[in-house]
């Protein structure tokens, strides 16, 4: 037996045990959050017991309010946890097509969908777009957090600690609670408005011999792009005074920032034996590099009614409309791919996906007899559809289209909750017992739709007799073959128990059993304690088992595009784990990953501040990752001899790396006041993280075709090794007096490693230090301005040299942890009532 089942057993057999001596008492909380939570102190993530503060719980629980969301240039919850969280890290990939509009963002160095994210602590459903492309989260489909406006948003609680016992699958690195306003009235409208002023440094490349322009060895730029402005407003209804209706909007408007390169290729075809004259004044700086363009609304509302008996009816309900733009590699004139007559001086294709995410949620609380129960059905849903702009199909030559629909992908799911909590009075314990249990029922369905014919098909025509490229330029559309309708479903059973063992040992543990239609079953437990020497200083910890179910898109995600070699066509396709080819080199049905999670901490009060130090391990089986492309010759034929003809290669999903991560996590908090200078908030954030791959998978027909033949290779590996800071630290002092305010952040990132093919390609990113600045003045009653600067030195990842940067579109590397825009100026001004 491995150690996850038994590990679960042993929990169980406590369970047993501590419930046989249980007498009834009243009942309290449930699942969702609890209505006595505050700002301040309480939470509901990581407990199912009401009035738990934040330095009472067994594991670290950050709890984020509003206005240190809304205190920044960029109001989205992602940017604002990660700056508030020591482990919580946000890249901002560019030129990874729908990476750069669906961003992931990483906790404690894992995979972006190893992460669980509720809303009201009920699962929220993640994104159709599984990344595929070369950035942190690689073959992950996570939430996407940026679809929640922070006017929507009560408070953010991040529960630092595996918790799949108490919430199911994902729930490894921890959970992130998302709580929403409850507001029965007021309301407030917020304007941001702000841009890029920058300057910036790239390394070029050398031009051909002989070349008719210059490219110094380092070019300096200056930049005003990127203008934001993002309007937002939420107001509070009265439900018949026995009831709320909370209603928020924001409309966000982005243009792109650009922060390429300087082009030193040759762009156009010898005129004789000459260069083009048109080589000396045309715009080297040609690629889009940074940020995307957006516009994007999204409407939110949340409601709940009270009844005299006891019951509350509640609900929620989204939508979100993006529209984003974000380009491929230049393509120069000279360059196969292009059609002259179509892009005399070549052409930057554009990918514009359109995004809707829409979700919502009914459920009732009521009291059955000791239970408090808690019913609910969440429902959500994300579509992604692809629309490629400026662009063409080589294929059909000079009448080719320049704009096509690609096709997309959507995901569903549908939860259905039901549990209780009750309380039993033990005369042995200083506390009453509280029991939890319940079941979650949830469908799941993923779809891929094709594009329109020419955005995929090869339309014949040659380039000096040789075939040219299909489909269109940057990305193909799906194929009627790529179509997929999957669905799945999934049932699970909880129980909690919690209590005060003594006045000083807190003692929960956890038990839950899933069941997939696809996969199978699994079993989860936890077990967390905590002591409280004296009011100053306590010790916590836990022990626990996880999971994560392989998603559907990981499950069935598929595209195609034709390769010519040597004027033959091959297809080279991202295969589904279960597909014929997939199987016949060693590919399995996805399996879910499991992990064995290890907390301990300790928690210092020292009158007003608290210091909470927790170190984690976190050793995950048979993670689900992205295979390599398989596009060798070798590999061809055996497909060739096995009866796939015509099939070039490709990449599937599969289990079989294993990975142990560790670190510490650090958070100081201290507020205190002045007789005459007002009140000084000070938040120190640090933490350490280290990964190893102890495992890489295999397959015996991979290694009977060629043993030097890897399925997850150097990059992979060092991608989830030191791909993420090594450590990350963070100084935050906010600070108010009458009608001012203000908000000094700095936040050092850590060594990074961009890793190459071999070591010699590898590039380290050195620490950087980024310094945010923000002003505020209360002009009368409810009436708010703020000027800030994020960015304030103008930091930038260190630029690649030219050897990394062969096309010069990409002079800094996607694995910088804090993007690649530059300074940010920003002015909000914010109107309660």
């Amino acid at each position: 037996m491995n150690r996850p089942a038994l590990l679960a057993l042993a929990i169980a057999s406590a369970l047993s045990a501590g419930a046989t001596h249980a007498q009834s008492n009243a009942a309290v909380s449930t699942e969702a959050a609890d209505d006595t939570q505050t700002l301040d102190a309480i939470v509901v993530t990581g407990t199912r017991v009401a009035g738990r503060s934040r330095n009472d719980t067994a594991a670290p629980v950050d709890a984020i309010g509003v206005q240190q969301l809304e205190r920044t240039g960029s109001p989205e919850i992602n940017q604002a946890l990660s700056v508030a969280l020591p482990s919580f890290n946000f890249p901002r990939p560019g030129l990874t097509d729908g990476t750069d509009t669906v961003r992931p963002a990483q906790l404690r160095g894992l995979a972006p969908d190893q992460t669980l994210v509720l809303v009201n602590s009920k699962r929220r459903h993640s994104a159709s777009l599984v990344n595929v492309n070369g950035s942190a989260g690689r073959g992950s489909a996570a939430v996407d957090l940026n679809t929640i406006p922070t006017a929507a948003v009560r408070t953010v609680e991040v529960l630092r600690d595996g918790a799949s016992a108490q919430y199911g699958s994902d729930a490894i690195a921890g959970v992130i609670n998302v709580l929403l306003r409850e507001d029965d009235t007021g309301g407030g409208v917020t304007i941001n408005y702000g841009r890029r002023e920058s300057t910036y440094e790239v390394i070029t490349g050398a031009p051909p011999a002989g070349a008719t322009w210059s490219a110094p060895a380092r070019i300096s730029r200056d930049v005003s792009d990127g203008e934001t402005t993002t309007v937002s407003a939420w107001k509070g209804l009265s439900l018949g005074g026995a009831g709320f209706l909370t209603i928020a909007a924001e409309l966000k408007d982005q243009e792109r920032t650009e922060r390429g390169g300087y082009d030193f290729r040759q762009q156009y075809p010898r005129v004789g034996t000459a260069f083009d004259p048109r080589e000396t004044t045309i715009n080297r700086f040609n690629a889009w590099y940074g940020e995307p363009e957006l516009e994007q609304k999204t409407l939110f509302a949340n409601a709940g009614i009270d009844f005299e008996n006891g019951t509350r009816l509640y609900g929620w309900a989204s939508r979100q409309d993006r529209d984003a733009r974000s380009a491929g590699f230049y393509r120069p004139a000279q360059d196969a791919r292009n059609i002259t007559s179509i892009y005399p001086d070549g052409f930057l294709p554009i990918i514009a996906p359109t995004v809707i995410d829409s979700s919502a949620a009914g459920g009732v609380k009521w009291n059955w007899g000791e239970w408090a129960m808690d019913s609910s059905i969440v429902w959500g849903r994300n579509e992604m559809d692809f629309t490629i702009e400026n662009t063409l199909n080589r294929s059909i030559g000079p009448s080719s289209q320049r704009t096509f629909q690609a096709g997309g992908f959507d995901y569903t799911q549908a939860t259905f909750n039901f549990g209780g909590t009750r309380s039993f009075a033990l005369d042995a314990f200083a506390s009453d017992l509280y029991l939890s249990a319940g079941l979650e029922a949830r469908e799941e369905t993923y779809r891929i739709f094709a594009g329109e014919p020419n955005s995929y098909i090869n339309g014949g025509a040659l380039l000096n007799g040789a075939p040219t490229a299909s489909g269109a330029q940057v990305f193909p559309g799906f194929r009627p073959s790529n179509e997929v309708d999957e669905s799945r479903n999934a049932v699970g059973l909880y129980v909690d128990l919690e209590a005060n063992l003594t006045d000083q040992l807190l003692g929960s543990v956890a038990i839950r059993g899933e069941d997939y239609s696809d996969f199978g079953s699994n079993l989860s437990g936890k077990v967390a304690m905590r002591y409280d020497f004296s009011e100053a200083f306590a010790l916590r910890g836990s022990l626990q088992n996880g999971f994560r179910a392989p998603s559907p898109q990981q499950q069935f995600f598929t595209a195609t595009s034709t390769n010519f070699i040597n004027g033959v066509p091959f297809e080279i396709t991202t295969f589904p784990a279960t597909s014929p080819v997939a199987a016949a080199l060693g590919a399995r049905p996805l399996e879910a990953e499991e992990s064995v999670n290890v907390s301990f901490g300790a928690v210092f009060n020292f009158g007003e501040a608290t210091l909470t130090i927790d170190a984690y391990r976190i050793d995950i089986d048979n993670r689900i990752v992205l295979s390599e492309n398989l596009t060798q010759v070798s590999v061809r034929n055996f497909l060739t001899a096995q009866g796939f003809v015509g099939i070039g290669g490709g990449r599937f999903f599969i289990n079989g790396v294993d990975t142990e991560t560790q670190g510490v996590d650090v958070v100081f908090t201290v507020p205190f006041e002045t007789a005459t200078a007002g009140r000084f908030d000070v938040t120190l954030l640090a933490n350490w993280n280290n990964t190893d791959v102890t495992r890489v998978p295999t397959t015996a027909p991979i290694a009977a075709i060629d043993p030097t033949i890897r399925l997850f290779d150097r990059v992979n590996v060092l991608t989830f090794e030191e791909g993420s800071p090594k450590d990350k630290y963070g100084a935050n002092l906010s600070w108010s007096l009458d009608r001012f305010g203000a908000t000094l952040r700095a936040t050092r990132y850590g060594e990074v490693l961009a890793p190459g093919t071999t070591a010699a390609n590898d590039f380290v990113l050195s620490p950087k230090v980024l310094v945010d600045l923000e002003g505020r003045v209360r002009l009368w009653e409810g009436l708010e301005l703020a000027i800030g600067v994020e960015n304030l030195a103008d930091e930038y990842p260190d630029p690649l040299p030219a050897s990394l940067n062969t096309t010069g579109n990409t002079p800094f590397s996607n694995f910088s942890p804090f993007g690649r825009s530059g300074r940010f100026l920003y002015g909000r001004i914010n109107y309660s009532f």
